[in-house]
């Protein structure tokens, strides 16, 4: 599902700081989801962030810098798959949906 939703994300890093940085959620799905931010998160860290209902936390799975930002995959761990009920963000577009629409017109 793509979508648009500021949150709050945070990691430690290698030196055992805690990070804090405001993300753009870009997309989401139950396993996963892509984060944008405008500095870089290492691989293999958890990444956290939390909804009004729900905490989501998983691992970083790839860091790609493109034209306007960081993109960070996460892969969640077992407490954090996504659903609507559990948070809906801001903007949300499921793309089957919006296929299948254009199909039958």
């Amino acid at each position: 599902m793509l979508c648009a939703d500021m949150v709050e994300a945070s990691w430690t890093d290698g030196k055992g700081t805690t990070r804090r940085a405001t993300a753009l959620l870009e997309d989401i799905s139950t396993s996963g989801a892509c984060l944008q931010l405008e500095m870089a998160v290492p691989m293999g860290v958890t990444i956290r962030w939390k909804s009004p209902k729900k905490q989501f936390s998983g691992l970083v799975r790839y860091c790609v810098y493109r034209e306007i930002g960081y993109f960070v995959g996460v892969e969640f761990d077992s407490r954090s798959k996504w659903s609507k009920k559990a948070y809906t963000p801001q903007h949300l577009l499921d793309l089957r949906r919006l296929a299948d629409s254009t199909k039958k017109s």
